[in-house]
């Protein structure tokens, strides 16, 4: 399979890239290695992985970084243009890569992955999907790292968080991108985003009357593609770096391996 990593900038005023000194949030070093290395590099150690691309506004920026650069230069690395939002880049390179092989999808700023997560979460993966997602579950994170900010999602009568981990399993899931892309230019007007998406089907998440399986069930609809959640109990995929606490935390836990 092949890697798509988001590594796109969030502009001159990202206060974690500025309080680093970087152009990029995903060049801010973790435990001294650049968060995009870390990826890439777990990525690379992932059995059946073959060519990885980066997400990113400039082939220049991977130049600050020697191991990318020499990845590049070795053409075991491609550099594609990012847009001017996450979703719109997404599926933008999904019309530049070739789907006829799996694809992850992943962040640049999320430095604890390793090829044992990954291979997991591949491995978990549904065959009968276009798109499976990553969710890892709020008692496994709290467990694992109790006081952490995690943003957690209430399906049914459990709550998760999300991994920014995907696996695109065929081009229909390019659909998935395209409704992504819509529901985010509604971001601004919360009203037609709730028109988007139902009123009637959000009330029934807030209430907890919507489990995983039926969230997407009903997702996989409205985006014309079969979507499936992958549950994944393991507390470092739900840990990227937003927030000075994520870098402190983060920080902490390779401190803790050393």
């Amino acid at each position: 399979m092949n890697a798509l990593i988001l590594a796109g900038s969030r502009g001159p005023d990202d206060p974690m890239a500025k309080a680093a000194g970087v152009s990029h949030k995903a060049l801010l070093p973790v435990a001294g290695v650049p968060m995009l290395l870390r990826v890439v590099e777990a990525v690379r150690a992932t059995p059946g992985m073959e060519r990885i691309h980066v997400c990113i506004e400039d082939a220049r920026v991977i130049e600050q970084v020697p191991e990318l650069e020499a990845l590049r230069r070795a053409d075991s690395l491609e550099v594609v243009p990012a847009a001017d939002s996450p979703a719109a880049s997404v599926a933008a390179a999904l019309r530049r890569i070739d789907l006829a092989r799996p694809l992850l999808v992943t962040t640049g700023d999320h430095p604890l992955l390793t090829p044992a997560i990954l291979r997991r979460f591949i491995e978990s993966a549904p065959a009968d999907c276009d798109l499976a997602v990553a969710l890892a579950p709020a008692d496994v994170v709290a467990a694992a790292y109790p006081g952490a900010i995690r943003t957690f999602y209430r399906l049914g009568k459990r709550r998760f968080s999300g991994c920014n981990l995907f696996l695109v399993r065929s081009p229909r899931a390019a659909g998935v991108a395209d409704f992504w892309r819509r529901m985010e230019a509604h971001r601004k007007r919360p009203l037609r985003l709730i028109w988007e998406i139902g009123p009637l089907v959000l009330l029934r998440v807030v209430l907890g009357l919507m489990d995983a399986e039926q969230a997407f069930a009903y997702l996989s609809r409205k985006a014309g593609a079969v979507i499936r959640p992958v549950e994944l109990p393991v507390a470092e995929a739900a840990i990227d770096v937003d927030k000075p606490a994520d870098l402190a935390l983060v920080e902490r836990i390779f401190a803790g391996r050393a």
